[in-house]
């Protein structure tokens, strides 16, 4: 447990990014203190769907296994109009992958596990509950936290601050920032149910239902024989009264004896929600950097919510710890917000997509939707923009961190600032998957038998794959990287620089940036 009342990085919000983002810091070897206002993890599902890309992150943490023995995967999902079918979509999935597209599980499970991790790492981590950061003073060396805890007033000095502390943050509201962007009118009533079923795990949604007329309604199976459901309301609802009990369940009754699921059921949440498309001009603020809702908030269609925010988590504690342990210069920061603003644009602008199509903003797109929806019964190539949701994953091609391309003809897969394609490997007669190997270091992939040496110390790993090493394609490998030798891949996952021939002094340079010093032998 860090000692005294100083702290390289004091963490506002113990929510799953900023546990997450301590654990990172940990296994980086990097102490913080994070500071939670409620007593212990959240109520309700809130944040239910994980992303294949959070499902790794979670795995560089150490808390996949109980992840996916608590959660439910699933790879696709059905969407009607009124009580017709019009679209039944499947994400793409290969049996041998490591993770399923998605996997749904209750964010307090996921808070849970990560602080179960975290207390591995005592000697690294703190998490004081029940207390509040109340005032931020910077100067050029650090930053003097106040937080109310157990009655009293405590000070902590740190050299940085990490905003985790959600979308109504302290932290921003004290630093004078504000989220910019825009937010729909329309709302949705968030339930969760217990009530046993035996449909499978897919993503349900209906538009315009016979049990809740002219209303949008989406159902995701949870653990637990927990149903969540999301209804749209009205315009002209009192949001006060929609989240009434006495209104909501009969909403969901109706429905629930629409779809033929007839088991007793009883209500365990209710909250209500819109949609906003919002996110900070800058994350990184002097000594104070923004994560999570903190930083950006995006519409739950498309589950882009949490999935993003530990995805900032993964972007920000390698680069974060490589500053404090004074390997890499502060400027090394000024990609996390680069790269991260626009991960959030890009999310947002998905997140639009869908919110427009789930709840129209206007008359004109209710049309539209409707149109789509009527064609949609008979017409099977417009099915497909009924679940606008799709999109392609969050790349940093335009980073000021991607090294210049020596491989431009390997193609745009695994092109510097993509995230490095997975693909199963084999090692001693098993199947292997490169991602087990990524999230802490800086990996060197050599494809070939006849590579040089190369040694990178702790903060550099280096596989060899080739026809006569330990660790073997089983052909995804050169499928997914080219024909190009020599790969840089970043601690996050991501591709820095790649070669077709094996450029070492390149290499070595690269690394130097980062205040490491690699050796051709």
């Amino acid at each position: 447990m860090p000692q005294g009342d100083h702290v390289p990085v004091v963490i506002a919000g113990g929510g799953p990014v900023g546990l997450m983002m301590a654990l990172l810091l940990a296994r980086q070897g990097i102490a913080s203190v994070t500071v939670e206002a409620d007593p212990s993890y959240c109520e309700g599902s809130r944040a239910i769907c994980m992303s294949r890309r959070s499902l790794e992150i979670l795995a560089w943490a150490g808390v996949d296994k109980p992840v996916l023995e608590k959660g439910l995967a699933w790879s696709g999902g059905r969407s009607y109009y009124r009580d017709r079918e019009v679209l039944h979509f499947e994400m793409p999935h290969e049996p041998a992958q490591r993770f399923a597209p998605m996997v749904n599980i209750q964010q307090f499970y996921i808070e849970e596990y990560l602080d179960r991790a975290l207390r591995q790492h005592s000697d690294l981590a703190q998490v004081m509950w029940s207390s509040k950061v109340t005032g931020v003073q910077q100067d050029e060396h650090g930053a003097c936290v106040s937080i109310q805890t157990g009655g009293q007033c405590r000070e902590l000095r740190a050299d940085w601050v990490l905003a985790c502390d959600g979308g109504r943050s302290t932290v921003r509201e004290l630093s004078g920032l504000s989220l910019q962007g825009m937010q729909y009118e329309g709302r949705y009533v968030i339930v969760d149910i217990r009530q046993k079923s035996q449909r499978a795990t897919e993503r349900l949604a209906w538009f315009d239902p016979p049990s809740n007329p002219g209303s949008t309604l989406l159902m995701h199976r949870q653990p637990d024989d927990v149903w969540r459901i999301d209804y749209q309301i009205r315009d002209d609802e009192d949001p006060a009264e929609a989240v009434k009990p006495e209104n909501v369940l009969p909403r969901v009754r109706s429905h629930l004896e629409m779809i033929g699921e007839n088991e007793p059921w009883e209500p365990l949440w209710i909250s209500i929600y819109n949609a906003k498309c919002l996110t900070l001009e800058n994350y990184h603020h002097g000594r104070v950097l923004f994560a999570g809702d903190a930083a950006h908030l995006v519409p739950i269609f498309g589950v882009r919510g949490l999935n993003s925010g530990l995805d900032d988590a993964a972007n920000l504690a390698w680069k974060l710890a490589a500053v404090v342990a004074g390997r890499a210069p502060q400027t090394l920061l000024d990609s996390y917000s680069q790269e991260r603003v626009a991960a959030a644009r890009m999310n947002i602008a998905y997140g639009a997509k869908s919110t427009e199509f789930m709840a129209p903003p206007s008359y004109g797109f209710d049309v539209l939707r409707q149109a789509t929806l009527r064609l949609a019964l008979h017409e099977p190539s417009v099915r497909s923009l009924i679940n606008p949701r799709q999109s392609e994953p969050v790349y940093y091609r335009d980073s000021a961190l991607n090294l210049p391309d020596g491989a431009p003809e390997a193609g745009w897969q695994a092109a510097p600032g993509m995230p490095a394609p997975e693909c199963e490997l084999r090692q001693d007669g098993r199947s292997r998957h490169l991602s087990e190997w990524l999230g802490q270091q800086f990996t060197v992939l050599m494809l070939g038998d006849d590579m040089p040496a190369f040694d990178g110390g702790p903060h550099v790993q280096v596989l060899r794959i080739g026809a006569q090493t330990a660790l073997r394609d089983t052909g995804q490998l050169r499928q997914r990287y080219g024909h190009a030798q020599l790969y840089l891949i970043r601690p996050d996952g991501y591709v820095l620089g790649r070669w077709n021939q094996p450029d070492m002094q390149a290499l070595r340079q690269a690394l130097a940036s980062f205040g490491i010093q690699g050796e051709t032998r």
